[in-house]
């Protein structure tokens, strides 16, 4: 019945008497409902109450906790062409077992016999080498020969100058000597002539005075000129000590520029050596190069490089290969808002892609299938996706990490920070504020006032 009219029947006539009028108004439903509303709206308050865990939450991937452990490629430190495979995909090798041989592609290593010429010229350069050190032996004897001979010349030269200066000494008495004649003779002549003037002496006794006096001065003519002979021998043999010093000082010096020149020839014959055998060497370690071994052990993973006969550069990637042996780890990462409350040694809990569980990240003690870790390494620089990495490694006190967990598959983590109300968590990401914001702020205060 449609309530149009002004007339209202509901206020004159009860029609909750009615069969229609009971369905429709049971006001027990009311209560009932209201009754619902109060205890869940209870119920929701309380639960606003309750504690709830901070946490960090990230994605992320299973790696290894050393960076030797982790899948690598083999490549060739040489250009080459592929000429056999040893292995398989997905076979076990052992460290050093041969992977594949490749062959040289350079026209400088073509020659088969490379390493047996080579030895050929370091030989051949070696017995120059000894040849130019017996030529400095003999030249260095030479030199020596020398020395000594022109001590000997230089001891004669010396032995005869002192003979010069004992010569000088002699004659220059002499000399005197003659002097002393000479004066007594004219002191004679003198007296005989006045002797002669008086009558006292005879013409006969003049004349011979007179003889005698030039006599006296002939002999000292002759002293004077012996004395002058001998102080010019001195000057020539002082003349001689010099000329056979320079003399023996050019012949020495000439050998020993011919030593020298040797030495350098020696010098450099033996940096050729050590070219050539450096260069031996080199052969030697690059036709070891031609067979491809395994650096560690551990399983073949794929083939980079597959045809017999392709050739490739020095560089490339030949092959992958997974390490046997390895410590499992987990590589998240994190937001920059976050990073300032993860820390080297926090645990955390893990989530496995393929392993079962239940996660309440606010009970931590209510999940089940998650697995502890401990954080080993946060990086300062950010990452490319704009986050920061962070590596966590097995709770060895917790329980061991599943052994079927493969590097590369995915995880999830949860780092667990502070417990605070419901209320308040709400409260915080209703405002965006990072977890634990406030106790970080009294925790600075804090420490400024320590």
């Amino acid at each position: 019945m449609l309530n149009i009219s002004h007339n209202k029947l509901n206020t004159k006539v009860d029609i909750s008497g009615f069969k229609s009028g009971k369905k429709v108004f049971f006001k027990r439903n009311y209560v009932y409902f209201n009754r619902f509303l109060v205890v869940f709206a209870l119920i929701i308050f309380i639960v606003l109450f309750l504690p709830w865990t901070q946490n960090v939450t990230s994605t992320g991937n299973v790696t290894t906790l050393k960076p030797s452990q982790r899948p690598q490629t083999i490549q060739s430190p040489i250009p080459g062409k592929i000429e056999k495979w040893f292995v398989n995909e997905g076979d076990f090798v052992k460290k050093g077992d041969t992977i594949l041989f490749i062959s040289e592609v350079k026209n400088d290593y073509f020659d088969p016999k490379l390493r047996e010429r080579t030895q050929q010229q370091i030989d051949a350069k070696s017995r120059s080498v000894r040849s130019y050190e017996g030529k400095v032996q003999s030249l260095e004897n030479q030199i020596n020969a020398l020395k000594k001979e022109r001590v000997l010349k230089m001891e004669q030269s010396r032995n005869k100058l002192a003979q010069s200066k004992l010569k000088v000494v002699s004659d220059s008495i002499d000399f005197e000597a003659a002097k002393i004649n000479f004066n007594i003779a004219t002191k004679q002549y003198d007296r005989t002539v006045s002797l002669e003037k008086e009558g006292l002496k005879a013409v006969r006794d003049v004349e011979n005075k007179k003889l005698k006096l030039q006599e006296t001065a002939v002999k000292k003519v002759s002293a004077e000129n012996k004395l002058l002979a001998s102080k010019n021998e001195v000057l020539n043999a002082r003349i001689e000590l010099n000329r056979v010093n320079v003399s023996y000082n050019e012949k020495i010096s000439k050998v020993e520029s011919n030593k020298f020149t040797a030495q350098s020839g020696q010098f450099d014959t033996e940096a050729q050596v050590t070219k050539l055998e450096n260069s031996y060497s080199n052969y030697t370690m690059r036709s070891d190069l031609y067979y491809i071994r395994a650096p560690q052990s551990g399983y073949i993973n794929k083939a980079l490089r597959a045809g017999i006969g392709e050739t490739f550069k020095e560089g490339e990637r030949l092959v992958g290969i997974m390490p046997a042996n390895y410590e499992v780890a987990v590589e998240t990462f994190i937001m920059p808002i976050d990073l300032p409350l993860i820390h080297v040694g926090e645990k955390v809990q893990i989530q496995f892609d393929g392993w079962p569980a239940i996660v309440f990240s606010g009970w931590p003690n209510a999940s089940y299938g998650t697995f502890t870790g401990v954080i080993v390494a946060v990086e300062n620089f950010i990452s490319d996706n704009g986050k920061y990495r962070v590596l966590i490694a097995p709770d060895k006190q917790s329980t061991a990490w599943p052994e079927a967990v493969r590097v590369g598959s995915g995880a999830r983590t949860m780092a667990l920070l502070k417990d605070v109300p419901i209320w308040f968590e709400l409260w915080r990401k209703l405002n965006g504020f990072p977890p634990n914001y406030y106790e970080s702020k009294k925790t600075a205060k804090n420490d400024t006032k320590k």
